[in-house]
């Protein structure tokens, strides 16, 4: 890369960065930190538990955000030094090394970047994700079951705490449904793009005749509840049932009515759960879901109803969001944003941030009205 391009990379990168240091506003949250850092030192702080976790939760994410800005702008400022030194001494080698800083340094900014397209209410939340399978029999089950892997290898990628909460298997193979939960800042708010109708295309596994089959799975992600939310569930709009788990095939794997199953009655609403130990630990993560999943239909009736009083009644999300090709070609494909790779594989072994991140930026343009939902 020639001086006066590195140059340029650097001046846009540095364009980029103020942005981000604009959005994130580094004065006011070290003045929030200072105030946090005072309720934390309080002595009767763990009196209250939800409060005291929800404190010091919030001031390790905001320091953590603050030391992640700094850290990058001090590494472009030394990358500046490094290109000028190499270029007064002729060091190829430094050179080199300030070409590749420069690389990953631009990665590093564009998904900050994007994260600050996160300013949704609940956005900062965990996640949690309910995968269902959808038309296509058992190739939709085992669909499912790959997307499951495709979402957990990508948090793995990212170091993000996971738990499975309940599966569903299916007969013949593949998953019916399955709910699990990502734990990692602005989980919500990430993987919120991912919810809608996937589609698979390919030649069966389990077609004897090799023929070309087309199935669906459907993906729903929530914010997870926080003690701090209120959502009231009486007791009398609630049906509870306790069955024992099972696993693959419909083996027992326990041998108690542990699996706990939580009916809302006004809705319709049906959560399972089956993967703690106890059905007291099942019938308290149950709800903590139910309760999610209550507090965002809210949310939705309150958006609905103010896009109806502003004229526009038009859905945000379509029915068919993104498409997973092997046969005849070989593509995945986002049909919101026209992002698409030619490396399936790939893309099932959680390489899905392209996707995310064109998801975010794209559903933010839809906010600003710049293009169609």
């Amino acid at each position: 890369m020639a001086a006066i391009d590195i140059q340029s990379e650097i001046a846009e990168l540095d364009r980029s960065l103020s942005s981000i240091e604009a959005v994130v506003d580094p004065e006011s949250k070290r003045a929030e930190i200072a105030e946090l850092s005072e309720a934390v030192s309080a002595p009767d702080l763990w009196d209250d538990p939800d409060n005291a976790q929800k404190v010091t939760s919030r001031l390790s994410a905001l320091n953590s955000e603050l030391d992640r800005v700094g850290a990058l702008r001090s590494r472009l400022d030394d990358v500046g030094i490094m290109v000028e030194l190499a270029a007064e001494e002729s060091d190829a080698s430094a050179h080199a090394e300030a070409v590749s800083e420069l690389a990953s340094l631009r990665r590093e900014i564009e998904a900050l970047e994007v994260r600050t397209l996160l300013s949704g209410e609940y956005d900062e939340r965990d996640a949690v994700v309910t995968i269902r399978a959808g038309a296509g029999g058992v190739d939709a089950a085992d669909f499912a079951e790959m997307l499951l892997r495709m979402y957990l290898r990508w948090a793995e990628r990212h170091g993000y705490g996971t738990k499975v909460m309940d599966t569903s298997y299916a007969e013949e193979a593949g998953l019916k449904s399955v709910t699990f939960e990502v734990s990692a800042p602005f989980a919500y708010g990430t993987l919120s793009v991912e919810g809608g109708t996937h589609r698979l295309v390919r030649i069966s596994p389990f077609d004897n005749q090799g023929r070309r089959q087309t199935s669906f799975a459907a993906v729903e992600v929530i914010p997870l509840i926080e003690a701090t939310d209120h959502v009231d569930v009486p007791e009398s709009d609630i049906r509870i049932d306790v069955f024992r788990s099972s696993g693959p095939g419909g083996q027992s794997v326990n041998t108690t009515d542990s699996a706990v199953r939580i009916t809302h009655l006004p809705t319709g609403i049906v959560v399972s759960m089956q993967d703690e130990k106890s059905q007291i630990q099942n019938r308290a993560a149950a709800l903590r879901v139910l309760q999610s999943r209550l507090l965002l239909a809210k949310k939705q009736e309150e958006d609905v109803r103010k896009k109806e009083l502003a004229g526009d009644i038009k859905a945000s999300w379509g029915d068919q969001m993104r498409s997973y090709v092997l046969n005849p070609y070989q593509m995945v494909k986002d049909l919101r944003t026209n992002h698409e790779v030619g490396n399936p594989d790939a893309v099932f072994d959680g390489d899905i941030d392209g996707f995310i991140d064109a998801g975010i930026r794209w559903r933010k343009q839809v906010e600003l009205g710049e293009v169609d939902a």
